[in-house]
């Protein structure tokens, strides 16, 4: 699930697909969206490839193309599901916000604050970390997702919230790699450590308050966590291992995803048209003419808050086509990859996802923005970069 390895730095126009939603696409950015597409699901030989663009602060295209399984007849559609692994992230960071509007939590609640029955086994040094050292990777955390000594969490028969305390305990017993605060340190756990503490302050699971709170009113009704197919059914995207440079299907089940403890680290799935939706309450900071969060808030989860260039589940960076200030994210649970782009100033944003990770993903989700981008800012001068 680490997802910032090779983050490119332009991008934006279209790659192929069955269908682009009815009514979205302006013809300057669905002119050979399609065909686009598949040329690149084709080069690198991927399952399925969808796009989604965002332009003005609103949708303007969605396209897909390709196969929910490789192997099976079954073609994807603008309505399937793809998973976005640690774009969830940014989702969770969302989450605390509101909270921290409300009062229930501060940027600088520990801990030690949220769970003083685990102060006797945890490491001293992780007593004074704050929920927003937690989401801007700063609390000195392994980069191992599952604790040392955990259970099969898999094989669990416990609630989720249940098994994310117990989670939190291990985590905080095991040594810290870093003095928290020291240096930025990209870690799952910190994210499941800030949902678990969520699940504490509110009294429900992080799911069920994802849910109320953010898919809801952003109106994303596909939105649900783990792997996206029924099971013995192509009825959505299943997600794909690469074996010799061959995608090889997995069957829906658990071992379709990361064990779902680890769901504020990234779990979430969802249409492309709905992750959208919540791209462009990041890019307005609205969602049906309704502030979620205050302005002031959604500008604290843009900004680095310790320096370098990590805010609270976004990387921020400044493109010359944005306008300014860039976000970005990539999310994998090495079986399927999801890359977020959005321009702040000029109210752009580009999405890509693809049921397969791996060597052939990457590079074809970064080909993909590229194209887009490039058609939305008519600027052929962009190109890929790498960024950690």
């Amino acid at each position: 699930m680490k997802s910032l390895a090779r983050l490119c730095s332009t991008v934006l126009p279209a790659l192929a697909a069955v269908g682009i939603a009815a009514g979205t696409s302006k013809p300057q950015v669905s002119a050979n969206l399609e065909a686009d597409i598949e040329v690149v699901r084709k080069k690198y030989h991927l399952p399925a490839l969808g796009v989604a663009v965002i332009e003005d602060g609103k949708m303007q295209a969605v396209v897909v193309t390709g196969f929910r399984k490789a192997g099976s007849p079954e073609r994807v559609t603008t309505n399937d599901k793809f998973h976005h692994g640690s774009c969830t992230k940014s989702m969770t960071a969302t989450l605390a916000a509101m909270l921290v509007d409300e009062g229930k939590l501060s940027w600088n609640t520990t801990i030690n604050q949220v769970f003083p029955e685990l102060s006797k086994g945890m490491r001293s040094e992780y007593r004074k970390v704050t929920l927003k050292q937690l989401l801007s990777h700063r609390a000195g955390l392994p980069d191992s997702t599952i604790p040392e000594g955990s259970p099969d969490y898999r094989g669990s028969s416990k609630s989720l919230r249940a098994q994310r305390i117990e989670y939190v305990r291990l985590a905080l017993n095991e040594a810290p790699v870093a003095a928290p605060g020291a240096k930025f340190l990209y870690a799952n756990r910190g994210y499941v450590i800030v949902g678990a503490m969520i699940e504490r302050v509110m009294g429900d699971s992080w799911e069920n308050l994802l849910r109320k709170r953010l898919f809801e009113p952003l109106g994303m009704t596909t939105a649900g966590f783990g792997w996206m197919a029924s099971r013995g059914k192509v009825d959505q995207p299943w997600p794909h291992n690469t074996v010799n440079g061959v995608a090889a299907p997995v069957p829906p089940g658990v071992e379709a995803d990361n064990p779902l403890v680890i769901g504020p680290a990234g779990t979430v799935h969802c249409s492309l048209d709905d992750l959208a939706k919540y791209v462009i309450f990041h890019i307005d900071g609205k969602a049906g003419g309704k502030q979620l969060v205050k302005p002031e808030t959604l500008k604290i989860l843009h900004t680095p808050p310790f320096g370098g260039d990590y805010a609270l589940g976004w990387l921020v960076v400044e493109r010359p086509w944005a306008g300014g200030t860039a976000l970005t994210h990539a999310g994998s649970n090495n079986m399927n990859y999801t890359l977020i782009w959005m321009g702040l100033p000029r109210k752009i944003g580009v999405i890509v996802s693809t049921n397969q990770a791996g060597d052939q993903a990457q590079p074809a989700c970064e080909e993909t923005t590229i194209l887009i981008i490039n058609k939305l800012t008519s600027n052929s001068l962009v190109q890929r970069d790498s960024h950690h």
